[in-house]
């Protein structure tokens, strides 16, 4: 007969039993950890959009932008393509943001900040629920809000998905704590066995956040594991480790780890159609172990000394033997330790699971990006390790006395504070693009995509020379990438220098030929230098490769046009417009092409759709002020050449323009004003002169007339108008002409 065992209480965690009330009530404690985390990442409310990922993600996608309404909820639970994975809640939590914030980036930084500040008392209030370890759990909570590989999780807007998906995790993982409490109260004897019938509603409840959590970000796949590490250890509910009873608490977890196969299974088969999945050929399987082992110490590492950290790590490739050699002699000795010890401290092997377990999914054994390792990987995986830490250090205070209560408390004090300051440090290099692409470039080395980016946001800034360097420097450190040179290529094309910018374009073509952006970009080079029907072949390719390219429909139909073929450029322009009804160049473009068929009425609706999406446009507002004067609506032609000078006054088109139609008008003077500026900014207008001469000549300023059309002819000597109103006016004064 086998003797009774001490069945163990929720709250032992075979630690000796140290009953010390906190002088502060738990709700108070939750309260101040909220507010804590909430003013160290106030800073961050002042964060740009990054121009990695956040413009796909948030700034420039139109699926969010318009908030929430059907066909976005319908892109949302249908798109796989946007990041590689299906995730419907996190797409929504964006629409939500755009609802109420639109695109005011600090609204969105909000969200990200709240949601980690009810992470932070998550855990508190998690870990205090199923070890009763008050302030151990306080201390728990605060090293994960305040650490400083938090701050890329919750200053960059597109992480979302990490704060989103912790969020349902750790309420899953409550509510599974709450079903396993209730199924020891309703059976102290085997309380291993699920009791379904009893308590459905919890279970139920942990089943549907994780799925909300997967759906948020497939991190989660590995929760089922965790949930049977609680299992182990807080909740002791493997008590003997017999059959049944693992078998018992497996099938317990079948409708959890069904959701993480069917997540995996998706997330898989998207990253690869989305071409995020690196391919074996290109990074083998040798090299992906060597860095996952040299990861887990890398993590290890910032977890306790966090510095020098970055937007990106550059994959190195092969690591040296001896260094993966060395790491995993690191991870199976650290295992081989707390597997010993797993009887007199199991929360050491369990914080350790949790940390190398939960980091399987972003280990890089399935390479999903360029990167070796991301600080954002770390979100979930540090409760684990922190909490192994802490309970540790518990340990050894109260069980073997080692170190004294005041110095622990004082070290723990320290490593907060520091945490506080290299934390608010790092979300200061958020603030912008240029000033976190700058700060990896500082802290890391051959990070060819920080040189990329920042190019980007050079350029974008107008600072072509330095934005040519940084992608030069980029391609250097990675001559195969296609993106690169297709980077440089814009460039070299912004500075007019097209021979180089068509080169670029063919080396990226050459590097990946199906580019639809490559064909597309060399199209529009070779349109420039007059090589229309070399152009035209691009731009089809383009959309061949891909006839949903909307600037390879724009593109085509300008090509189109100059080759004298207006009606196919129109047919171009529609497909354009079907792809995406509020692209303002298909419209802008439709309307000229309606312009010179003489279609004014026709040109008049594109240009004033045009202007709706762009109305700070002076050339949208001159084409429909131009469309309007020929169709002979005089007056709303005036507002808009108005407009258009708003916005440009040393437009000298648009100023001779807004002088002919006055004049149309009879309003002599403000034509003759008009044509006096048109002059100031294009001395060699012959049409102005000629303009301006004939009005004065109708206010009887003769000579002043006369002078202005003789100067006209020298302009242009073959100005038949011209000399034909010169004669008039020179008759006028009775002096015979000297041509």
């Amino acid at each position: 007969m086998l003797a009774s065992k001490k069945t163990p209480s929720r709250h032992d965690d075979t630690l000796p039993l140290v009953t010390v009330r906190p002088p502060i009530p738990a709700w108070l404690l939750v309260v101040l950890l909220a507010l804590v985390t909430l003013a160290l990442y106030c800073p961050a409310l002042r964060c740009d959009f990054v121009t990695f990922d956040d413009p796909s993600c948030v700034a420039a996608n139109p699926h969010v932008q318009g908030g929430l309404h059907w066909a976005a909820v319908k892109w949302a639970f249908t798109d796989t393509k946007q990041h590689g994975y299906w995730a419907p809640v996190l797409w929504l939590s964006h629409m939500l943001a755009c609802q109420f914030f639109g695109l005011n980036p600090w609204g969105h930084h909000l969200i990200n900040i709240l949601l980690h500040a009810a992470n932070t008392t998550l855990v508190f209030l998690l870990f205090r629920h199923l070890t009763g370890g008050t302030w151990r759990c306080c201390l728990l909570a605060m090293l994960f809000a305040v650490h400083p590989l938090r701050v890329e999780s919750v200053a960059w807007v597109t992480e979302r998905k990490d704060v989103l998906s912790t969020c349902f995790g750790l309420l899953s993982l409550m509510c599974y704590a709450r079903y396993a409490e209730l199924q020891r109260l309703k059976s102290p004897v085997q309380s291993w066995k699920p009791q379904f019938r009893l308590v459905p509603t919890f279970y139920l409840l942990s089943l549907c956040l994780l799925a909300l959590g997967l759906m948020s970000k497939p991190m989660l796949v590995t929760w089922p594991f965790v949930l049977l590490l609680l299992d182990y250890w807080p909740l002791r509910r493997f008590n003997d480790f017999s059959l049944p009873q693992c078998g018992h608490l497996l099938a317990e977890k079948i409708p959890f780890f069904a959701l993480a196969i069917l997540l995996s299974l998706i997330t898989f088969l998207a990253q690869q159609h989305g071409g995020a999945v690196i391919a074996v050929s290109s990074l083998p399987l040798s090299a992906r172990v060597g860095n996952a082992l040299i990861s887990y110490c890398r993590y290890l590492g910032m977890t306790f000394w966090p510095a020098h950290l970055a937007f990106f790590y550059p994959h190195p490739g092969y690591w040296p033997l001896s260094k993966v050699l060395l790491a995993a002699g690191l991870l199976l000795g650290i295992s081989a330790i707390l597997f010993r010890r797993r009887h007199r401290q199991p929360y050491l092997l369990v914080g350790w699971l949790w940390f190398v377990g939960t980091l399987v999914p972003v280990i890089g054994l399935t390479q999903s990006g360029e990167q070796a390792l991301a600080d954002r990987f770390t979100y979930v995986p540090v409760i684990g390790l922190l909490m192994a830490i802490i309970w540790g250090a518990h340990d050894s205070i109260i069980r073997h006395r080692r170190f004294p209560v005041l110095t622990t408390s004082v070290a723990a004090a320290a490593g907060l504070i520091l945490c506080l300051g290299l934390t608010r440090r790092q979300i200061g290099y958020w603030q912008d693009s240029e000033t976190l692409y700058r700060h990896a470039l500082a802290v890391t080395e051959n990070n060819h995509l920080a040189h990329n980016n920042l190019g980007i946001v050079l350029r974008d800034k107008g600072q072509i020379d330095e934005a040519i360097c940084e992608f030069q420097a980029a391609i250097r450190l990675k001559p195969g990438n296609a993106l690169f040179h297709r980077n440089l290529g814009f460039a070299l094309a912004k500075k007019d220098e097209t021979s180089a910018a068509i080169n670029e374009y063919q080396q990226a073509i050459q590097l990946e030929p199906d580019n639809t952006d490559a064909h597309n970009n060399l199209g529009t080079a070779l349109t420039k230098i007059g090589l229309t029907d070399e152009a035209i072949r691009e731009f089809q390719t383009a959309l061949r490769l891909n006839p949903n390219t909307i600037a390879a429909h724009v593109n085509l139909g300008v090509a189109l046009a100059k080759k004298g073929l207006p009606d196919a450029a129109i047919d171009q322009y529609h497909a354009a417009l079907r792809l995406e009804a509020d692209n303002s160049e298909a419209h802008y473009n439709l309307g000229q092409a309606y312009f010179l068929k003489n279609q004014f009425d026709a040109a008049i609706v594109q240009f004033q759709a045009a202007l709706h999406c762009k109305p700070a446009d002076p050339e949208i507002q001159y084409n429909l002020g131009a469309a309007l004067a020929l169709n002979g609506q005089l007056d709303p032609a005036i507002q808009h050449f108005q407009a258009a000078l708003r916005l440009k006054p040393d437009y000298a088109q648009v100023r001779y323009n807004l002088a002919l139609a006055l004049a149309a008008k009879g309003q002599t003077d403000p034509a003759i004003e008009q044509y006096r500026q048109t002059l100031r900014l294009k001395p060699d207008y012959a049409e102005a002169r000629n303009n301006l001469g004939t009005a004065l000549a109708r206010k009887g300023q003769l000579d002043e007339a006369i002078q202005q059309l003789q100067e006209a002819v020298r302009l242009r000597p073959d100005f038949v108008q011209a000399q034909n109103n010169l004669r008039q006016v020179m008759a006028m004064k009775n002096t015979p002409p000297d041509h």
